[in-house]
């Protein structure tokens, strides 16, 4: 059998000044969050097929079967573009939704920039999984409420989904 060699290929990412990668996931810790998932899926992928302004790619992964984790990375063209859409329509009313009441899942995401800086937030997650695997965790509130803050980017948050008192 004749050998053949890899294909090494690398990428130019000059053209993607503030690139942005999200990973996010949500994990089944109780039946109802099958429900939630079942539910969310059609929603999230219509959102994406929707075409939002600045989002350059979308994959859904399986991260585990049991418990059933999944999720999905995003590659988006600026932070601005994934925050206009996090409050849009499609995806602001289901987040709205998720944060008044989980429904027995855990939502997570982590976000990367090519420019430096990652931030990240989890909800009902029921046993630490990424940064909060080995970092110290605190609540999100306050200053540190919305991913922009936890950033330290300039400029004021857009209004939250929901209200942190509303939590």
């Amino acid at each position: 059998m004749a050998s053949q060699r890899v294909l090494r290929q690398t990428v130019d990412l000059s053209g993607y000044p503030d690139l942005v990668v999200i990973y996010l996931g949500l994990r089944v810790n109780k039946i109802g969050g099958l429900r939630l998932l079942l539910s969310l899926g059609p929603q999230i992928q219509k959102s994406v097929e929707a075409k939002p302004d600045g989002l350059l790619l979308h994959e859904n992964i399986l991260f585990s079967l049991f418990p059933l984790h999944v999720g999905m990375r995003q590659y988006w063209r600026d932070f601005s573009s994934l925050e206009n859409w996090t409050r849009s329509g499609l995806h602001r009313a289901w987040w709205k939704d998720f944060l008044r009441e989980s429904a027995g899942a855990g939502f997570w995401h982590e976000t990367y920039f090519v420019r430096g800086g990652m931030e990240a937030i989890y909800d009902d997650v029921p046993s630490p999984i990424g940064f909060l695997a080995f970092a110290p965790s605190q609540e999100a509130k306050g200053g540190i409420f919305s991913s922009r803050q936890r950033l330290h980017l300039q400029g004021e948050p857009p209004p939250p989904v929901i209200a942190e008192k509303e939590l």
